[in-house]
């Protein structure tokens, strides 16, 4: 909350009293991790000088790239909490009039592995850019030669066959399936078929039907067709800007038969962008440094020989890690009223020399000791607030004849103080606050289930069944090469039953005959004892062969369809997003950095999956009451204003108020007081610090962490 935003008529408050109302601006939520795409930087809270010579290096080859067209990889190597995520959105930020970025989510399946890319390639390039107001896809269209005289109105207007073969005349060799491929450009720049266009160069199977529209005949359907159409945008980005395919959290990849991560399918990948010559990529490989050394050596030297470049990234020095404070701080110097002593108060270099007594260290460490201490500075600011009211109130009661010997107690704005709470509860409140930020992000980009691949939703369905502890969760099991990535088996809880599970969203009719084939040969071969299929696409019809064999299996027996929902999507993508977080070291919660296993018990303790209608619909978790399950009105708001009281342990309650509305647009600003004042009478722990006093006065607090 800046100065404009306080509410007329208020005085500016001292820093002391900020300290105490606003959010600690070292939270975890802050920090930054994961696609650069979803999460936005921060500008303010980043220091130049931090990590400057590696993205010196970076830009250097990028020029390169730029300049010749040659495909340069870079690996760049760093200890957990050195900042390699953030560097790379850095460098986005940096950079984007220099390239086109894109990152690359970590691959669930590595006989899947080019088109995942190619999916990832052109999701990133339908996002906008700071400063710009088109998508990089039409900003790389806009930059073509055959653009150059032309605006986007005027291709539409134009005639098809001329924008193809004048775009064939411009590249007479090099382009793979030149007719649909320029094809599917022409039909990008026009709304009516810009939509199925871009499913198609993503490699979406495609139903017959948006097939004809798009006047080609098949889908991107292989590996060798997804890397060829990768090769094209190379091939003809050399005359706009270079494209930059960022790899990162690489310690949730594929897995290979020793459950090692499969590192040497994406560096055969990097070989073959190399091999092939494939033009105009920077390819950046973020990768912890244990990590890389675990498994450097299961990568052939002939593919290691492909990287141009090794950028490590080094600790930071505690001149570097005092900007990292001053830039969080200066949130809460800006607010008041008085100068404070230093730019870093109420912290103090003499706090990170006892902490890092080498003079050096990483951002994350700088970060998370800042969070610490300056939740205990507003503690020792609440112990002195509450001792100075119980002084007061005593003196009142000295007074006055005495009744009774028993203590006070009865101290107004102030409760008993229960036993000291468990650290468990801290990390479970601090975690669900973390949960409620990536669902609703998830939510705000998520808007159908075919946004992901069948094997990237199968793998997120297996990662959450593993974190509900169902025993022998194992993926692949349909005995196929096309669609074993489509399928898992597990153990039902407390049987010997073996129940499998296949996932196809294919739009394609005649795959999905192909599919069910496969499906019928499992259950014929036994493989398990009931086999569900999840699709919410269309079946077809009883004149199908697909339909026909989906009926004999489906229709009257054990095995089940299971129609999925978007909510259900959403559980299993914030979910894999942590796990992604967790295996590369990047997930904070409170003061803790999860592991997988960590996160799994979180997951378990904060029954946080038991939402999900399609792990209800498997029985995996118990199906929730009608009652429950209609209670998402007003609960989830009182939900949140615990597990923030319980995070900050002190927070004015007009902040905590504005956060609730911005959090939950259902509600309004008197709605949410009541919810705060029926937090208060139903959880003895939190309390409000002079309620009689005006609204802008008035602090929740943790009454149990303030004494």
């Amino acid at each position: 909350m800046t100065n404009d935003n306080l509410p007329k008529g208020t005085l500016m408050a001292t820093l002391e009293q900020i300290i105490q109302r606003e959010p600690n601006p070292f939270d975890a939520e802050t920090f930054w991790s994961g696609n650069f795409w979803q999460e936005k930087q921060n500008p303010v809270f980043t220091v130049d000088s931090i990590h400057q010579e590696a993205i010196g290096q970076i830009e250097t080859l990028l020029n390169q790239v730029a300049e010749d067209h040659r495909t340069r990889t870079v690996l760049l190597e760093g200890e957990t909490g050195s900042g390699k995520s953030y560097l790379l959105g850095r460098i986005k930020r940096i950079l984007n009039r220099k390239a086109f970025f894109v990152y690359i989510e970590p691959f669930t399946a590595s006989d899947y592995i080019w088109r995942h890319i190619l999916r990832y390639t052109v999701d990133s390039l339908l996002e906008v850019p700071e400063g710009e107001q088109d998508s990089q896809l039409i900003l790389w269209l806009k930059g073509l030669s055959e653009f150059e005289h032309r605006s986007l109105m005027d291709m539409i207007r134009g005639d098809r066959q001329v924008f193809i073969r004048n775009l064939r005349d411009n590249y007479p060799t090099g382009i793979y399936n030149a007719n649909e491929f320029f094809g599917v450009l022409y039909d990008l720049t026009n709304p009516k078929f810009s939509s199925i266009a871009c499913e198609w160069l993503r490699g979406d199977d495609l139903d017959e039907e948006s097939l004809k529209l798009l006047r080609v005949q098949h889908s991107i359907d292989s590996e060798d067709a997804a890397q060829k159409i990768l090769a094209n945008f190379g091939r003809i980005s050399a005359e706009t800007l270079p494209i930059v395919l960022c790899f990162d959290q690489l310690d949730n990849i594929a897995r290979l038969a020793d459950w090692s991560i499969d590192l040497p399918s994406l560096f055969g990948v990097n070989s073959v962008i190399h091999n092939q010559k494939l033009k105009n990529f920077l390819v950046m490989i973020s990768i912890i440094t244990d990590t890389w050394k675990q498994n450097a050596f299961r990568i052939q030297a002939t593919d290691r020989d492909r990287l141009d470049a090794i950028v490590q990234l080094k600790q930071i020095s505690l001149y570097q890690g005092e900007a990292i404070w001053a830039s969080r701080l200066s949130i809460l110097h800006r607010q008041s009223a008085t100068q404070p002593p230093s730019n870093l108060y109420p912290l103090t270099r003499e706090k990170l020399e006892d902490k890092f007594p080498g003079g050096k260290t990483r951002p994350r460490n700088v970060l998370m000791l800042g969070r610490q201490l300056l939740q205990d500075h507003k503690l020792e600011l609440m112990r002195d607030r509450l001792e100075y009211i119980e002084v007061e109130y005593t003196q009142v009661l000295d007074s006055q004849p005495s009744h009774s010997s028993e203590p006070a107690t009865n101290v107004p704005g102030v409760k008993s103080l229960p036993p000291t709470a468990e650290p468990k509860a801290d990390l479970l409140a601090a975690f669900k606050l973390l949960w409620l930020r990536k669902f609703t992000q998830t939510q705000e980009r998520i808007s159908r289930i075919r946004q992901f691949s069948s094997p990237e939703l199968i793998a997120m369905l297996g990662e959450a069944l593993e974190a509900l502890s169902v025993p022998d969760v194992k993926l692949r099991l349909l005995d196929s090469r096309t669609y074993s990535s489509y399928s898992l088996s597990y153990q039902f809880p407390g049987t010997s039953e073996t129940v499998g599970v296949a996932w196809s969203e294919d739009a394609n009719l005649t795959k999905f005959c192909n599919f069910m084939k496969v499906c019928q040969e499992a259950i014929a071969a036994k493989q398990c004892h009931s086999l569900h299929l999840i699709r919410e696409e269309s079946i077809g019809n009883p004149n199908n062969t697909g339909y026909k064999i989906y009926t004999d299996i489906y229709r009257k027996s054990r095995h089940h369809h299971l129609k999925p929902d978007l909510l259900s999507v959403h559980y299993l993508v914030t979910y894999h997003s942590l796990v992604n977080d967790a295996c590369g070291g990047d997930l904070i919660v409170g003061d803790a950095t999860p592991n997988l296993t960590e996160l799994q018990t979180l997951i378990r303790e904060s029954k946080i999956l038991q939402y999900c209608p399609l792990l209800q619909e498997l029985e995996l978790v118990p199906s929730l009451p009608i009652g429950e399950a209609t209670r998402e009105l007003w609960q989830p708001v009182e939900d949140f204003l615990l597990n923030r009281a319980i995070n900050q342990q002190c927070m004015a309650r007009q902040r905590l108020s504005q956060e609730a509305i911005l959090q939950f647009s259902h509600i309004n600003e008197s709605q949410v007081h009541h919810l705060i004042e029926h937090l208060c009478e139903n959880h003895p722990e939190v309390a409000i610090l002079n309620p009689d006093a005006k609204l802008e006065d008035q602090l929740v607090y943790l009454v149990n962490s303030s004494r």
